[in-house]
């Protein structure tokens, strides 16, 4: 990059964007084939997630207790199944057009960051299938036990802070955004899309 220029960044959501499918829920399953007796989980998932739908809790406190299936297994358990369920979906349960757009982006000199709300914990372990400049996601720590948010869950202006935190004052800009909801992200980019069922439509803004 020659100086005082901008690195040129495409930054994309995880979840129903980039992967096809809820991955919180799909790693649920391959938890699942792991350690069956954690399906007692499941009542408890349900229930946090009806208390998100009708707004009785944010998105921190909805993530701490729906990853309560988690408790118990280490950190280093748990990136380890992480490795292995990546490596099972990818890449046929990812968005095939934009896989191949970001795989020109990057011989071209894009950078590429994925911001999603999902956990850095089991998120991570899929870029060592498909690299990227970065990934910040919902960061956790493991105390007693049981994983409990560190910071913000990572959703809105938070993954404006990361990515800033990410550059550390590096002039940046992001050229491309894609998400499969309206978020702050996609109206800092030059050009957003929203992902509908696997399909690319142009973001027309707030």
């Amino acid at each position: 990059m020659a100086a005082g220029q901008d690195v040129k960044v495409v930054v994309f959501d995880m979840n129903g964007t980039f992967y096809n499918e809820s991955s919180k829920d799909e790693f649920y399953k391959f938890i699942l084939t792991m350690q069956p007796r954690k399906v007692g989980a499941f009542f408890g998932m349900a229930y946090y997630q009806l208390l998100m739908k009708f707004h009785q809790i944010g998105q921190t406190e909805f993530k701490e207790n729906f990853f309560n299936y988690l408790d118990k297994i280490p950190p280093r358990q748990v990136e380890a199944y992480a490795e292995e369920f990546w490596k099972k979906e990818f890449p046929d349960q990812f968005n095939q057009e934009l896989l191949t757009h970001f795989k020109n982006l990057k011989k071209a000199g894009v950078e590429l960051f994925c911001a999603t709300g999902a956990l850095e914990l089991y998120v991570k372990p899929l870029f060592n299938l498909f690299p990227v400049e970065g990934v910040a996601g919902t960061r956790v720590k493991y105390q007693n036990e049981t994983y409990l948010v560190d910071g913000e869950a990572c959703k809105g202006e938070e993954k404006l802070r990361r990515l800033d935190g990410h550059y550390r004052g590096r002039p940046y800009r992001i050229i491309e955004a894609y998400s499969d909801s309206k978020e702050a992200i996609l109206d800092k980019a030059d050009k957003a899309f929203l992902v509908v069922k696997g399909e690319l439509k142009p973001y027309e803004g707030k």
